[in-house]
């Protein structure tokens, strides 16, 4: 039996005949460090450094038809050619069905480009056939003045401009008016077609007037919501708010201009809700202004779901209609996955978890994987593009797909990773590139024990996800908010704004602190500040977050539970199937959800002929709809879970919506596709962050596929025999 030391600790490491033998060193509140966990293979290994600089790092996702997702679709041929025309282009297609729709109320569904008005009504010809500019820079006034042209005759034409004219007036002029509100009538318009062009083209062109059908007849009123939304905001904004809301324009928003002042923004909310809450919601995003330190938010307006139009509709329609789901291809550079999602919802005018993927990528790496969108078109996505450019992002392969993804669902990941500054492990003075060799073609051909890697537990080293996650599945709300904002011992901005909090509970100062970039530590203060650091506040705050993240933590947790029982397993029956052990019965296992009914209990015959190999066994990850095994590693479960205080957890977590079922993963994976390379610095494009690299430094250029929730860190380690 060899001794094998890491950073202190002593470690009992695999015999010639395979069996894995571990003594696993506990610190407080019994955490096992990665660098405590076991490995399969006997070979000596060699130190090297990874990610020295992003590039040095690629990940590119692996889709479930077994294609790199960094592959450019061939546009003609892709889905994207069928892709939903802009809502603007909807309006055209829906004005042929008019005679359908019900106006007479003025709920007609023409939806026409946004446009601004001018603020200045100088003279009567001017004031409001000025021509309405759009963000294009082409003139839209126009169509609404011929459609009016067209049906109303030339002088009821004049009196509408006459009217809206004075009412204007009178609004700018300060001046109430006195009486039952003043009206206009265009007369009886028999025509129910026509009846509704003209209730959208007059809403359109003049926004401050509504109108009302009855009999066939329409009359013109003064619109005293708008009157009442110039109030808050400026004319131009009430004029763009209310031709947005008129034309019901779906899966569109309007954004009211940045706002500083939190009480007004909290009036602008309220008046939008009061007024329109049955048709849309309101929600502040940050206002990211990378030319000045000033910060401020913004109230963006959409539309509800379902919200839109409630006449039936033919099936053809009903399709039309549905949720609009677009998928593309995140390219992103050093940058948490997180933060990616929470920048491209400000920007798009979602909330992140509108936003849905297969997995987690790392951070400090270039990564490539597939994302899909809710309600954002194609067009509107292709729209960010350069925006998001500067924050290190690139999308490509835009297209409409029917639905969300899930977790999981990919084929696994493709890794090409180089390796710097190798040397042989301490008192090792054999051929390295020998060494390096024996190391991959070992792991290549009998695979690594298949941790969760410690990406999946976070980088702090106060405080860990998998912590987190324990209080969320014991319900202890508050102590798992401030586990999430436990400051590092580093001096900088966002440890800095942790500090302040732990210290004060003042969410509303640690948000002034606390920088924009940080969208989740932000989102959670906001909750906070509205709700108060009690129980329920902390469950309030902890939905600002999406499903997918809340969970994230108790996975992570499950995960910790997962390596050690793995180690303990190992050290305990080594690379023997024993009875108890639970194996798996399909040969070929891509993923970790699987049936119980895949799932075997080795029986004592079984033990006794060899039946099964090492590699088909399998460990449950913690839910409640798993099966321990029968052995002394399903008595160490038990013990774990009391040691925990969730021997009575149902892994269920009502409060926060989630529901934990577990699964099962294989105790051992190996790669695929392995192929590497050995270099010499100086005849690769070395791009570091350090400089500390000798000039004749060994580098390794290695690729290899793993499987789905397989990490890449994992089985490096177990190829070098070194923690990476």
């Amino acid at each position: 039996m060899r001794t094998v030391k890491f950073r202190g600790r002593l470690h009992l490491a695999a015999e010639p005949t395979g069996h894995c033998y571990l003594k696993m060193e506990e610190d407080i509140g019994y955490r096992i460090s990665f660098s405590s966990l076991c490995f399969i293979n006997d070979h000596i290994g060699f130190h090297g450094t990874i990610k020295n600089s992003p590039s040095d790092f690629i990940v590119i996702e692996i889709d479930e038809q077994g294609q790199l997702v960094n592959k450019i679709i061939d546009e003609p041929n892709s889905k994207i050619s069928k892709i939903p025309l802009e809502p603007n282009n909807f309006a055209k297609k829906q004005k042929l069905d008019l005679q359908d729709s019900s106006s007479e109320d003025g709920s007609n569904q023409e939806s026409t480009t946004l446009m601004k008005c001018s603020s200045g009504y100088q003279n009567h010809q001017s004031a409001l056939g000025k021509e309405d500019t759009v963000s294009d820079g082409t003139c839209k006034c126009e169509d609404k003045a011929d459609v009016l042209s067209s049906i109303l005759d030339e002088k009821t034409n004049e009196l509408l401009h006459q009217f809206a004219y004075d009412i204007k007036e009178k609004w700018n002029s300060k001046t109430e008016l006195i009486g039952p509100s003043p009206e206009f009538s265009l007369g009886r318009i028999l025509d129910k077609s026509q009846r509704a062009i003209l209730h959208s083209a007059i809403r359109q062109k003049y926004p401050f007037l509504i109108t009302v059908g009855k009999n066939s007849e329409i009359v013109v009123k003064p619109n005293l919501e708008y009157k009442e939304l110039c109030q808050l905001v400026s004319q131009e904004e009430a004029f763009d708010f209310f031709k947005y809301l008129d034309a019901k324009k779906e899966n569109s928003k309007f954004t009211f201009k940045p706002d500083t002042n939190k009480d007004h923004r909290k009036a602008v909310h309220h008046f939008v809700n009061k007024k329109f809450g049955n048709l849309v919601e309101t929600k502040s995003f940050p206002e990211l202004n990378y030319n000045s330190g000033s910060s401020s938010l913004v109230v963006t307006v959409r539309f509800r779901e379902k919200a839109h139009n409630h006449r039936k509709r033919s099936l053809p329609e009903c399709q039309e209609r549905k949720v609009i789901h677009t998928a593309f291809t995140l390219r992103k550079e050093n940058l948490e996955m997180f933060e990616a999602v929470g920048f491209l919802a400000i920007k798009l005018g979602v909330i992140p978890s509108d936003f849905s993927y297969a997995g987690l990528k790392d951070k400090k790496a270039i990564t490539y994987q597939t994302m899909v969108v809710r309600k954002v078109t194609p067009e509107r996505l292709k729209n960010i593009e350069k925006e998001i450019e500067k924050k290190r992002m690139v999308v490509f392969n835009i297209r409409s797909v029917d639905d969300s993804l899930r977790l999981g669902q990919l084929k696994g990941n493709h890794f090409e990773i180089i390796i710097r500054n190798l040397k042989n492990q301490t008192n090792d003075s054999a051929n390295l590139r020998e060494r390096i060799s024996e190391a991959i073609e070992n792991v290549k051909n009998k695979g690594f024990v298949n941790y969760y890697g410690p990406q999946r537990f976070g980088m702090g080293r106060k405080v860990h996800t998998d912590q987190i996650g324990l209080a969320l599945l014991k319900n202890e709300m508050v102590k798992a908010i401030k586990l999430f904002l436990t400051p590092e011992d580093l001096d900088d901005p966002v440890n800095r704004a942790k500090k302040y909090f732990l210290q004060t509970e003042d969410a509303k100062g640690t948000l002034s602190l606390m920088p924009e970039f940080k969208v989740r530590d932000r989102a959670l203060l906001e909750s906070l500040h509205r709700f108060g650091m009690t129980e329920e506040g902390c469950i309030q705050a902890w939905f600002s977050f999406p499903h997918s993240m809340r969970i994230f933590y108790i996975h992570a947790y499950s995960s910790k539970i997962w390596n050690e029982a793995v180690s303990y397993r190992l050290a305990t029956y080594g690379s023997r199937v024993v009875e108890g052990d639970l194996i798996c019965l399909d040969k070929d296992i891509n993923d970790e959800h699987f049936p119980n009914s895949k799932v075997h209990l080795v029986t004592e015959e079984e033990e006794e002929s060899n039946a099964y190999a090492i590699h088909q066994v399998v460990l449950p990850v913690l839910g409640y709809n798993i099966q321990y095994p029968k052995n002394k590693v399903g008595q160490w479960y038990h013990e774990i879970l009391n040691r925990d205080g969730l021997q009575t957890c149902r892994f269920k977590v009502p409060a926060l919506k989630l529901n934990i079922p577990g699964c099962y993963r294989q105790i051992l994976k190996h790669p695929h596709n392995l192929s590497y390379q050995l270099m010499e610095d100086h005849d690769m494009d070395v791009k570091t962050e350090s400089s500390n690299i000798t000039e004749t430094a060994l580098s390794l250029l290695i690729s290899f596929d793993l499987d789905a929730s397989c990490y890449a860190t994992v089985c490096l380690r177990e190829i070098m025999k070194h923690d990476v």
